[in-house]
């Protein structure tokens, strides 16, 4: 497996995860629930951009991964 496949793994699962968090911040009733849940989300979409530019930087740095 390519580093560029791992980084697009990885990608797709914390995409799973930040579904699923925004899911339970939306369905919880407990206030408390809720502001971790968004705290949490906005670590994972941090998280998110940052592996998205370390992606377009590899696929900048070897072409052969771009697209695939």
């Amino acid at each position: 497996m390519t580093v560029a496949s791992n980084i697009k793994q990885t990608l797709a699962s914390l995409k799973g995860v930040e579904s699923t968090l925004r899911i339970y911040s939306v369905q919880s009733r407990n206030e408390e629930e809720k502001k971790v849940y968004k705290k949490e989300l906005q670590t994972v979409e941090s998280v998110i951009k940052d592996i998205e530019d370390r992606l377009k930087t590899v696929e900048f740095e070897e072409p052969q991964y771009k697209g695939k």
